[in-house]
């Protein structure tokens, strides 16, 4: 599971840098005012290393030490775009694209002990938690990285009246299912859907019926709603690549803390209810 998480990396660093070549929009979206394009491309060599060659190597050799040497590349990439971005104000896309792959592998090297059970009975503290926690998360994810690509890429071509209503109507449909989602952990699992405090119980209620991960699918409607909304593809493409990697790296760890947590249960569940298609 793991190693498919760093292929995955080493894939995606790969061609993040293939894209830069080739497209000259994408070139000047990642950059820092008043940095000059050498400075920027003397980090191709060292990224293809320490991250994209240590990546594969670690998906087929479980060394912790190589871990830790591939986050300690992301954590010094990270200051150095952060700096970056104070001094010149600007480049807020690569240092978002760098802290994201900070966090990535931090989620990757300390995977045991994100996966915590909720230590609260009290439904309200539960649901003021869960409360804060989407105001947090769609603050972040429907809002300040859509805003940070928008205006890293444009957006010259804004969509017709008719998209904007579609897209609103589509927010506002996902936005009520994932709320009934987190309602449905608050009031049957006694946790939170923060899988660092999470449900002492299986949900299986309430769109949990359906689908067994609403809140990814809602999520992923919700920032195509916004890439509609704006016409961007670049911000559809996001969207879209979230869900690939919950699917890819995150999923899958997911679902093996569950059987571990609930065993027999958790596996007749997902064997009767679909993961992305609802089965009515």
């Amino acid at each position: 599971m793991k190693g498919t998480a760093y292929l995955v990396q080493g894939a995606l660093v790969s061609l993040w840098w293939l894209g830069l070549a080739v497209s000259d929009v994408f070139y000047e979206a990642f950059q820092f005012p008043g940095i000059s394009k050498t400075a920027f491309n003397a980090f191709l060599i060292p990224d293809m290393l320490v991250i994209v060659v240590l990546s594969v190597l670690r998906a087929y050799k479980p060394r912790r030490e190589l871990e830790f040497i591939i986050l300690g590349g992301f954590a010094f990439g990270s200051l150095y775009c952060l700096n970056a971005s104070i001094l010149t104000l600007g480049g807020y896309l690569p240092t978002t694209l760098m802290l994201l792959g900070l966090c990535y592998n931090l989620f990757l090297v300390f995977q045991s002990e994100v996966f915590r059970e909720s230590k609260s009975a009290s439904r309200f503290q539960n649901g003021l938690k869960t409360f804060v926690q989407i105001i947090s998360i769609w603050s972040v994810t429907l809002v300040l990285f859509p805003w940070i690509i928008l205006e890293a890429f444009g957006h010259e071509h804004p969509s017709s009246f008719t998209h904007k209503i579609i897209a609103i109507l589509l927010f506002i449909l996902a936005s009520a299912f994932n709320l009934a989602s987190a309602h449905v952990f608050v009031k049957h699992g006694d946790g939170t859907p923060l899988p660092a405090d999470q449900t002492k119980r299986l949900v299986i209620a309430g769109p949990y019926k359906y689908v067994r991960n609403p809140m990814a699918l809602t999520g992923i409607v919700q920032g195509a709603a916004v890439a509609l909304y704006f016409a961007s593809l670049p911000v559809l493409a996001y969207a879209l690549l979230g869900g690939v990697l919950w699917h890819i790296v995150v999923r899958p760890l997911e679902e093996k803390n569950m059987v571990k947590r609930f065993g027999e249960e958790y596996e007749n569940y997902r064997e009767q209810v679909g993961l992305w298609v609802p089965k009515i």
